[in-house]
């Protein structure tokens, strides 16, 4: 594999221009002095290139966005004048500040600077003083107030600036987290306090932009010491409730359900695990139930010292298990409060269901479904489940788990109709959005199952309302992402990615899409360290040797793919209609398909293409995912258009997160003369209409 380097341009430290994008943009040289712009549409096109610093802007959106209410042609002609006279003001500061083509735009990011990129500079040294400074300086300004120039104008301003406060937010967390670990409490309350500032007053057009500082804290799986052969699930019922309950104090960052249960039974020291989880607090607990009796012990404990910092014990029954919980993440929030300072919104415990018999089935499936892998796990989770909304149909948190149970069914399993178990997943995802409309989840699984029906458009749609609803929700920001990956939106997904990681870091799920971001942008060092975590947490080694690969190490990356194989029958489960084969023909085939895909020579990959020719006659799904995953790492565009044309599933649209990468030979898939022709008739073209079309192809002129 071959791929094109991507020049990455480093924060210039003495820029020729410098501009103020908080509040009212200004520009300035490099000696302070404000350079005037009277034409308000220049300064809006120099505040949008700003905005967008080292990315070129298509012309034709620019002309669009600025003079939306003219003729084309005039419009065009407007821009081309105001480019004229910015260039003519830029060119005495420094030299080619301002790139233009014949079809796009942009600010050379070696030569500018801004507010808004210094503060990502101070966060990103670690430097809290001077970052708290500079937003205390800021306040609560938003980004480049005051231009209104029609909708398609500030609904792309109004993007922007959700990217903007998605990085900055990520970036806090990582310098306070950085700050903790230092022991720069002095630096790491400062920061604290003018982040708060700012967001407590965030824009209100910042969709799903936090709008607090927040505390990092994971609750580990509670001791059940009233099980018998590992029935645990009530404990961890306890503890799920937790997560969720906790997760909706707007000064909580609560790590999610799989980073959390990867802790189980771990031999790490607390200081360990949260330095793993990347938190400052664990919750650790145990539970005892007798009869009707529940007994809940809880304590807090400090991540730097692993020392335990509160702890409680609290007695209730099954009859008031609800207030029980409730009162457990009261008292733990209260805590928290005291310890770091902060006020804190008190939380309160979801009354799911009076029927006591159905909360303890929902806990039943809701402990196998999250386990996704095993002998028959699912099906018993759904037999579960399915009881649980028998009993008490009004049950939301129960469809929604059904769902998700049937969206795994259809995901990972040998499953002979995959559309037919997302059928049902949307069935339940109705239901429990019917009950309560303020879940967010179950939006997100819609959206997957419109992707079936080759509405892609509404897949985001859906999915962008799910964020809505539910912005801190891993499942949801992990759904938006890959959406956006799907479709090649890969700059616009990397937010997305970094918050669905930083509430869940030790799930391999989210790393594959860090790694397609990285991969895609062509940052294949980033890629690799994401797909070495992919590997570490138990996951395929596929993107560890497809990123070898395009690094030239061929014959190490064709050792690493072979390597998936051991996970065949338990994460990755042969397709239907494949049969048995002997350890010496599986042997023979994942070294066939590792060289097909890693050894870069034409020969293999010819080799390959007719086994995946033969798999696509014999096998019941012609789209599979060990066919459609294949043919994209091997760039078969013949294949890739059959296949997917045959119908989109949720298991088979995984392989599209391998598309967008310009390197050789998947970029032969995006650049055949037949790919758009294909994206438009799975719907793929119709939501770059809406969303945006792909980092990697130029919109036509023409559409």
């Amino acid at each position: 594999m071959q791929y094109i380097e991507r020049r990455v341009v480093l924060r210039p430290k003495h820029s020729c221009v410098h501009a103020s994008l908080f509040g009212e943009f200004r520009l300035k040289k490099a000696d302070g002095t404000e350079i005037p712009i009277s034409n308000r549409r220049a300064r809006a096109l120099l505040a949008l290139l700003f905005l967008n610093a080292d990315q070129a802007i298509n012309r034709e959106q620019l002309s669009k966005l600025l003079w939306p209410s003219r003729f084309e042609s005039h419009a065009k002609a407007s821009l081309r004048q105001c480019l004229f006279d910015l260039g003519k003001l830029l060119e005495p500061l420094g030299p080619r500040i301002l790139h233009v083509t014949r079809s796009s735009a942009c600010l050379n990011g070696a030569a500018i600077a801004s507010d808004l990129g210094d503060l990502e500079a101070e966060l990103a040294a670690g430097n809290t003083i001077g970052a708290a400074m500079l937003l205390s300086e800021i306040g609560t300004a938003p980004l480049v107030a005051g231009m209104d120039f029609g909708e398609a104008f500030s609904a792309w301003l109004a993007n922007r600036r959700m990217e903007a406060e998605h990085r900055l937010q990520v970036a806090v967390d990582d310098a306070l987290e950085a700050a903790m670990l230092r022991g720069d409490l002095g630096g790491h309350g400062a920061l604290i306090k003018a982040w708060a500032l700012r967001q407590t007053s965030a824009p209100v057009d910042v969709i799903g932009a936090p709008t607090i500082t927040k505390a990092r804290i994971a609750v580990l799986p509670f001791e059940a010491l009233y099980a018998k052969d590992g029935e645990d699930y009530f404990a961890d019922g306890i503890v799920d409730e937790l997560i969720t309950t906790l997760g909706q104090v707007p000064q909580l960052l609560v790590a999610g359900r799989t980073s959390s249960f990867h802790f189980r039974s771990s031999n790490l020291t607390s200081a360990a695990i949260a330095k793993e989880l990347r938190v400052a607090y664990l919750i650790e607990g145990s539970v005892q139930r007798q009869s009707e009796k529940v007994r809940i012990f809880v304590r807090l404990i400090d991540g730097a010292t692993g020392f335990e910092s509160w702890g409680h014990r609290y007695d209730g029954s099954i009859d008031n298990l609800f207030a029980l919980q409730e009162a457990v993440a009261q008292a733990v929030t209260s805590a928290l409060a005291e310890t770091l300072g902060l006020e804190m919104d008190q939380p309160l415990i979801r009354n799911t269901t009076n029927s006591k018999e159905a909360y303890d089935l929902y806990l039943q499936g809701r402990a196998l479904g999250s386990r996704i892998f095993g002998d028959g796990v699912l099906d018993k989770a759904i037999h579960f489940l399915q009881q649980a909304v028998t009993i008490d149909p009004l049950f939301a948190e129960a469809w929604v788990e059904l769902a998700e149970a049937h969206h795994n069914v259809a995901v990972y399993t040998q499953c002979i109709d995959r559309n037919a178990a997302a059928l049902r997943m949307a069935d339940c995802a109705r239901r429990a959005i019917a009950l309560s409309p303020e879940l967010g989840y179950p939006y997100a699984l819609l959206g997957t199952y419109e992707w079936t029906r080759n509405n892609l458009v509404g897949g985001l749609d859906y999915a962008f309302e799910a964020y809505r609803r539910e912005p801190n929700h891993p499942g949801v920001a992990m759904r938006v992402a890959s959406f956006l990956i799907y479709c090649g939106r890969t700059n616009d997904a990397f937010p997305y990615v970094k918050a669905a990681i930083e509430q869940d870091p030790i799930d391999p799920r989210k790393y594959a899409l860090l790694w397609a971001v990285k991969f895609g942008q062509g940052q294949m060092d980033e890629a690799l360290k994401a797909a070495q975590r992919i590997v570490d947490l138990g996951w395929p080694s596929m993107y560890l040797a497809l990123t070898s690969a395009v690094l030239g190490r061929n014959d190490l990356a064709i050792e690493q793919y072979v390597l998936t194989k051991r996970l065949v029958n338990s994460i990755i489960l042969p397709p239907v209609g494949s049969g048995t084969m002997s350890d010496e023909a599986m042997d023979a085939y994942w070294l066939m398909a590792a060289k097909g895909v890693c050894s870069g020579q034409e020969a293999d990959r010819q080799t390959y293409f007719q086994m995946l020719n033969v798999m696509y006659t014999v096998l019941h799904d012609k789209a599979d995912l060990a066919v459609t995953g294949p043919a994209i790492f091997t760039g078969n565009a013949e294949m890739v258009f059959k296949a997917f044309g045959h119908h989109l599933t949720p298991a088979n649209i995984l392989s599209f997160i391998q598309l967008w990468a310009d390197v050789e030979p998947i970029r032969q898939i995006w650049q055949h003369p037949e790919f758009i022709p294909f994206a438009q008739r799975i719907g793929m073209a119709a939501a770059w209409d809406k969303y945006g079309w792909p980092d990697l192809l130029p919109p036509p002129s023409n559409r």
